[in-house]
């Protein structure tokens, strides 16, 4: 288990000062400036769980990682892995976790990969029976025997990215922590690696936190994220919760016989003449009541060219049904086209949502069991 309870980080510098009278001005001066990384940030991750920690660039991220693999102490908080405080028992702690950093190698750059392996080999004391099972695992989840022989430097970048995770997993640790684990990967590539991970996590149970900007990661991966910005966690849940909250707008597009016809036509008006909207509630059960739709639910654009009628809509008021029905009163309708909307959008919206600009943070919080959003300082 992972457990951060209100860990903040702040970092202190010497303040420095333009120009060349400015560089000797500093030299003499005890002005410093701090800038707060990390700021009272508190989740729990269990044992087994496959988290996706992400955030924009400068929001803190790397900083988190490196307080909960020990090379950084937090200003403030309490940071435990395993039970285990990482900056205090950093030896201990490094038995038990695996790192791989997408743009940096744990790799020696001039060996072949089977000696910088028996090099970890023996850092990390696995025994010879451990050893051979565990490489006979990554030999058959990450196909390392076709270049095991070869030194690193001539190792394509998909190739060491297997190597390194290997490397991390050599010791099967309990918590691994994945940094851009795809980064300039080709697909088939980023799906051999994406796989390996779930069958490494659903084989030895292994806690994984990975960080990423390919939104792809962590839709394949994830069932929960944690969303840090500006040091501040504004989003904790599952995927699920997330694209249902934020993810609120659909769009549907729908080939006509004759678009023509809806070039004058009110949708919001047609569908409240046709009464009653149906709407999900409480996961899979739905309640049918009166509900006023208005313009403002909707954005709808015809393009009489293509025939092609396109509705996105608020999900949580209008459904498809309801938008079918009303055009093919006046229409056939001969194809169609549902799209939900891309978690990169979604997240980019909790981005701005949670941004200073009206002092407002966004933290997902439980009460009486369900999720709500809840001002900054909110209890």
């Amino acid at each position: 288990m992972i457990e951060l309870k209100n860990v903040s980080k702040e970092f202190v510098s010497p303040k420095k000062y333009p120009g060349f009278k400015g560089a000797i001005k500093g030299l003499f001066s005890n002005e410093k400036v701090s800038k707060l990384a990390v700021d009272d940030i508190s989740f729990t991750i269990e044992d087994g769980e496959i988290v996706g920690y992400i955030g924009s660039n400068g929001a803190g991220k790397s900083t988190t990682i490196k307080m909960m693999t020990g090379i950084l102490n937090p200003s403030e908080g309490i940071c435990l892995v395993d039970g285990i405080d990482p900056s205090k028992n950093r030896k201990e702690n490094a038995q038990n976790i695996g790192v791989v950093f997408g743009q940096r190698t744990q790799l020696w750059w001039d060996l072949p990969l089977s000696e910088s392996f028996t090099i970890l080999k023996e850092i990390y004391d696995v025994n010879d029976e451990d050893y051979a099972k565990q490489m006979e695992f990554l030999n058959r989840v990450l196909e390392l025997d076709e270049f095991f022989d070869r030194p690193v430097r001539t190792l394509s970048l998909g190739q060491r990215m297997r190597a390194d995770l290997g490397a991390a997993l050599l010791h099967n640790p309990k918590v691994l922590y994945l940094d851009e684990p795809t980064i300039g990967l080709d697909l088939v590539v980023k799906d051999n690696i994406r796989k390996a991970i779930k069958e490494i996590n659903e084989k030895y149970h292994t806690t994984v936190i990975l960080t990423t900007h390919d939104i792809g990661d962590i839709e394949e991966l994830c069932s929960r994220i944690i969303i840090i910005d500006e040091g501040k966690k504004i989003y904790d849940g599952t995927l699920e919760n997330l694209k249902d909250t934020y993810g609120k707008r659909r769009k549907v597009s729908m080939e006509v016989r004759k678009p023509e016809v809806l070039q004058e036509l009110s949708l919001a008006e047609q569908m409240n003449k046709m009464g009653t909207n149906t709407i999900r509630r409480d996961g899979d059960s739905e309640s049918n009541f009166a509900c006023s739709i208005t313009e403002a639910d909707y954005e709808a654009v015809l393009d009489v060219e293509s025939k092609t009628y396109t509705v996105s809509f608020d999900k949580h008021k209008i459904q498809v049904p309801q938008i079918l029905s009303a055009v093919m009163e006046l229409t056939e309708v001969t194809d169609i086209k549902l799209q939900e909307t891309e978690l990169a959008e979604i997240v980019k919206e909790i981005y701005n949502k949670g941004s200073a600009e009206k002092g407002v943070s966004i933290q997902q919080v439980e009460h009486e069991g369900e999720n709500t959003i809840m001002e900054n300082g909110g209890n």
